[in-house]
């Protein structure tokens, strides 16, 4: 799927809390990718505050933008559409994003396309790996989703496999609290883990006899809480360390699992991730390990594409925009907006 013509694409997500924008053209190659994060606000409060990720949107958007058109060295009308994250997200996130490409689109005429914001994190594969083309499947790994995907076509999907409880990034941030490292958990207990003896301690695995690709996190999570309560009241010490590691390798094992049964059972040789917790190191190692052994080809985006940015949306934005997707004045912010709905 190709255009004959270049087309330039700005691209805005405000989906929680990293206020991004960037110009991608033909979906693949990244002009600028400007992102302003809140974390440090949030890990005053120990997680996300949907009221302040709202306010400090409005605060950052207009520079944002402007950065990454002048970055790109682009003007506005030199611009084909914008793409535009509508969903699934925070509403209150998500109405700034689609106001402001609103706004724009209409003070510009130029065309308005909505964007899944998981569509988003897919596509941020095809701007690394030019070669990669679907179909294929991709393992979704995030503080909000956990779904194991058949990208049939450009914009085409089919979920075989979800989280039934939390998600991976979700229990990687309760995890992280209770074990007094806070907030953003992944990469913290990603970071602690390497001091750890993942075999240390043996939390389970959920396996789910309907349904041999969806996920259960939720009693791994009370696992290692009743690990951490129990030793308490024995007075025990608790190696933190320990407890990161073996947590993250019931995750990942999981994960990784799941995905190369899944792949090989639909004769797919070609595995994507996507999603914050695709760039969680023992995740990449183990999954790479599983490829090479079963004549996969593995794919993934460097860390800075896997946070939430303005470049995914872009490249996720060019193929809805050839297959003719436009959006008008009345698109509205889809808080809880499933993959593939349109």
């Amino acid at each position: 799927m190709k255009s004959d013509k270049d087309i330039t694409i700005l691209a805005i997500e405000t989906s929680c809390d990293e206020t991004a924008a960037a110009v991608v053209r033909n979906g693949r190659t990244v002009l600028s990718n400007v992102i302003s994060s809140q974390i440090a606000l949030h890990t005053l409060y120990g997680g996300v505050v949907p009221e302040i990720a709202s306010r400090k949107h409005i605060e950052k958007i207009n520079i944002v933008i402007k950065e990454a058109l002048d970055s790109a060295g682009v003007t506005l009308p030199e611009i084909d559409a914008i793409g535009v994250t509508y969903g699934p997200g925070l509403v209150g996130a998500l109405l700034v994003g689609v106001a402001e490409a609103k706004a724009i689109s209409y003070a510009s005429n130029i065309p308005l396309i909505g964007v899944h914001h998981i569509e988003g994190h897919v596509s941020a594969n095809y701007i690394e790996h030019k070669e990669l083309e679907p179909p294929f499947l991709c393992l979704i790994v995030s503080g909000g989703h956990t779904h194991l995907v058949i990208v049939k076509e450009y914009g085409e999907y089919e979920i075989i496999g979800r989280t039934r409880d939390d998600a991976a990034g979700e229990a990687f941030d309760k995890v992280a609290r209770a074990i007094g490292l806070g907030y953003p958990g992944g990469p913290k207990v990603d970071k602690l883990a390497k001091e750890g003896n993942k075999n240390a301690i043996v939390f389970p695995r959920a396996h789910i006899a309907d349904a041999p690709y969806d996920f259960s996190f939720s009693g791994l999570k009370s696992a290692v809480l009743n690990y951490l309560n129990t030793c308490e009241m024995k007075q025990e010490k608790i190696n933190r360390a320990d407890v990161a590691a073996s947590f993250q390798e019931a995750v990942v094992d999981a994960l990784v699992t799941k995905a190369i049964t899944a792949a090989k059972d639909y004769k797919l040789n070609k595995i994507a991730l996507a999603g914050g917790v695709a760039s969680n190191s023992a995740l990449r190692e183990a999954m790479n390990r599983g490829c090479e052994l079963n004549g996969i080809k593995l794919y993934y985006p460097s860390p800075i594409l896997c946070t939430d940015n303005g470049a995914m949306i872009g490249a996720a934005a060019y193929y809805e925009y050839l297959k003719g997707t436009r959006h008008g004045l009345d698109l509205n912010a889809v808080p809880n907006l499933r993959i593939g709905e349109r």
